[in-house]
């Protein structure tokens, strides 16, 4: 079977809800990264394909077909195409997947995938009403309705179930959200994510400067000060502090085939070795990285043993400790530079973003196989298993 590999891989440093990076147009900072992840591949801008784009809520300025509106507004010429593509927060994953099974089918050569959120100017919920029973205007049908009426699908719900579910204290998510904060600012003070982060131009009270560091890190972050937070419904678990940040970002990942390579002379970060995508129980939602990942071990022929690096998204802290609970995976290889507890997790960007650092990681590290999974709305998720090169 034809090869997909990654050739570069971008992203922006995570900007906090109405902070620094909200002065930038989710357009503009989507076509930021296109320029950057082509001009990193070294290939000729006429030469890409398609352009993949993940966006969670296509309105307002995300509206419209977000993902050629960032073509027109980058320096691609307007002949390249693009694609806007939501599959909640794996949309960008989806991304990377739709540009592999492009490139492996022969289809197309040159393919990026890239996603974008500004949760500053786009909030979340801005695409639709969500009600607890069937109403005009509503995403939840009366066919939806009839077969799940005793909840409304929710991924505070579905955390809180998870939590109790897999036996999660409150003190094991706060544990785990301090480790997020520390392995994150580690990363940054090593200089971990400077390979990766495409500075941006933003402005201060002070001027511009560039915008070079995720800004929700907390580096004075306690177990005490995590706790101290109020839970997010009575009785629950999953706080502000021990679930993932709005944020402001992009990313993209170039993809390319083997023909690719050769024609156009460029070097592999990576070989897109397995996709996988499943979908489990709505209402829980969350869970299903955890039996998505078995089935994309069993396809691979591998174990969870085999990966040296994982990238498990943490929209909330439960996800990522049942997954590591339910796989056997040694939590040293897990979020190595940190979360989206710490990193912010900018929706429709964070399948792009998570595997632009993975990507950088097992280089740095002189590692080899990684995998990357996240929990999607709907109860899915998708599995990426990638080979540094």
């Amino acid at each position: 079977m034809p090869e997909a590999y990654i050739v570069s891989a971008t992203r922006t440093a995570g900007g906090r809800r109405d902070d620094r990076v909200r002065g930038w147009h989710p357009v503009d900072l989507a076509a930021a990264v296109l320029d950057e992840v082509t001009r990193r591949s070294g290939i000729a801008p006429d030469a890409i394909d398609d352009v993949i784009m993940g966006c969670v809520s296509q309105a307002g300025e995300q509206g419209l077909h977000f993902g050629r509106n960032a073509v027109l507004a980058s320096g691609l010429p307007r002949s390249v195409p693009a694609v806007t593509i939501d599959r909640q927060c794996g949309s960008s994953q989806q991304a990377i997947h739709f540009a592999a099974q492009a490139v492996m089918s022969g289809v197309q050569d040159v393919v990026i995938a890239a996603g974008a959120e500004s949760m500053s100017r786009v909030p979340m919920g801005s695409t639709g009403k969500w009600s607890r029973h069937p109403q005009p205007g509503s995403p939840t049908s009366p066919g939806i309705g009839a077969k799940y009426p005793q909840t409304i699908f929710s991924q505070f719900t579905g955390a809180e179930m998870i939590a109790e579910k897999w036996k999660h204290s409150r003190a094991d998510l706060d544990a785990f959200a301090l480790q997020s904060h520390q392995r994150a600012a580690a990363a940054r003070d090593s200089g971990a994510f400077a390979a990766e982060i495409l500075p941006i131009e933003v402005e201060t009270a002070d001027g511009t400067e560039l915008h070079t560091a995720d800004e929700g890190i907390r580096d004075t972050a306690t177990l005490e000060s995590i706790g101290s937070l109020k839970t997010l419904v009575e009785g629950g678990r999953i706080t502000a502090g021990n679930a993932s940040q709005i944020c402001d970002g992009a990313a993209a990942v170039m993809v390319v085939s083997e023909r690719a390579l050769k024609a156009h002379g460029l070097t592999p970060l990576a070989r897109i070795h397995e996709l996988t995508v499943t979908a489990g129980d709505p209402v829980i939602m969350l869970e299903e990285p955890l039996y998505a990942t078995d089935r994309a071990l069993r396809r691979a022929g591998m174990t969870i043993g085999d990966i040296d690096l994982y990238e498990v998204n943490e929209a909330f802290a439960p996800v990522p400790l049942a997954w590591l609970q339910h796989t056997g995976a040694n939590p040293e290889r897990l979020n190595v530079n940190g979360g989206a507890i710490a990193l912010g997790h900018p929706l429709g960007g964070s399948g792009a973003k998570l595997m632009t650092t993975l990507v950088h990681a097992l280089k740095a590290r002189g590692l080899r196989w990684g995998l990357q999974t996240m929990c999607e709305g709907g109860g899915i998720a998708n599995v990426t298993i990638v080979e540094a090169l």
